[in-house]
């Protein structure tokens, strides 16, 4: 028993000092350079908020932890051990950077699955339920979800033999760019939003008429430029955000929706093909005169934008 007291102790501790660290470093930008200005820190659906986050910190990601070391040695068996042995050879950064290509282009495959697979949708409706984004509004996400959300984005390091201290490292570092992205704060980080996204982007996506069709690639847009996904909104974010579907408030109803109600017809829509289509808010996306030739020529057209 006094090892559990003692767990819980420790997750409690984490917790703790990670909620401060977030808020010291994300309160200031929001009230700096806030996207929705009229927005006050605390808001309605705050307090859900905090309670996916502390589930997240004292219960589900740990769970997370055991399933990816869990996948990571089934990996062993799978992976031919040549191919594990040349991945060994290569320099770290070498190592790492096509783990976070390759999870990134699988989160890609995977976000927008999520969006046009009714089952899948059950559990992902649940984060986009948030009708304000913040920094603690990215911690509203089904431990179902955001657990298959960390399994495609790690499969490749697990695959290429990194540890689960690397694992972890990753995890961490994209997980700060994941609360970047739904902070709110209007900051345009140049060409560099395609790499490790931006707060305007991601918030697009969370729009209510355009999150089915539109930039899945969370921390890399420039697959959402590659896939004809990508889109840009100009101009106030004064779009709503959140779900058409009644959903319901509370941390525990949210935990149970996704098995007490039918697929709704509405996730279906991402299946349909052509391009993005502008939300009526000043939206940049690309269109056909974006997309022409080859990867490089759409990255750049719109970069320039």
């Amino acid at each position: 028993m006094s090892w559990l007291l003692a767990t819980l102790w420790a997750s409690a501790m984490v917790a703790a000092l990670s909620l401060v660290v977030l808020a010291v470093m994300f309160g200031p930008l929001e009230r700096a350079f806030a996207a929705r200005p009229a927005q006050r820190p605390w808001r309605a659906g705050s307090g859900v908020d905090l309670a996916f986050f502390l589930g997240q910190y004292l219960l589900w990601s740990a769970l997370a932890l055991v399933a990816l070391d869990a996948a990571r040695a089934g990996l062993g068996d799978l992976v031919p051990a040549a191919w594990r042995e040349g991945a060994a050879a290569w320099p770290l950064a070498a190592q790492v950077g096509v783990a976070v290509v390759a999870g990134d282009l699988l989160v890609y495959g995977w976000h927008r699955a999520c969006h046009a697979v009714p089952l899948l949708w059950r559990f992902h409706a649940v984060h986009h339920t948030s009708e304000r984004l913040d920094w603690l509004a990215a911690h509203r996400e089904h431990p179902l979800d955001g657990l298959t959300t960390q399994l495609a984005q790690n499969l490749p390091a697990m695959a290429l033999g990194l540890s689960l201290g690397e694992v972890g490292a990753l995890v961490v570092v994209r997980g700060m760019c994941g609360v970047f992205i739904h902070s709110n704060v209007r900051l345009d980080p140049g060409w560099l939003r395609f790499v490790v996204g931006a707060p305007a982007l991601h918030h697009h996506h969370h729009a209510r008429d355009a999150a089915p069709v539109a930039n899945y690639a969370n921390l890399a847009p420039w697959i959402d430029v590659v896939f004809r996904t990508y889109a840009r909104p100009t101009g106030p974010a004064t779009y709503a955000l959140g779900v058409a579907e009644p959903a319901p408030r509370g941390y525990l109803a949210l935990l149970v929706w996704p098995f007490r109600r039918p697929a709704p017809a509405g996730a279906r829509r991402a299946r349909r093909a052509g391009r993005v289509e502008g939300s009526g808010q000043g939206l940049v996306a690309t269109g056909d005169e974006a997309v022409a030739g080859g990867a490089a020529q759409r990255l750049a057209a719109a970069a320039d934008r």
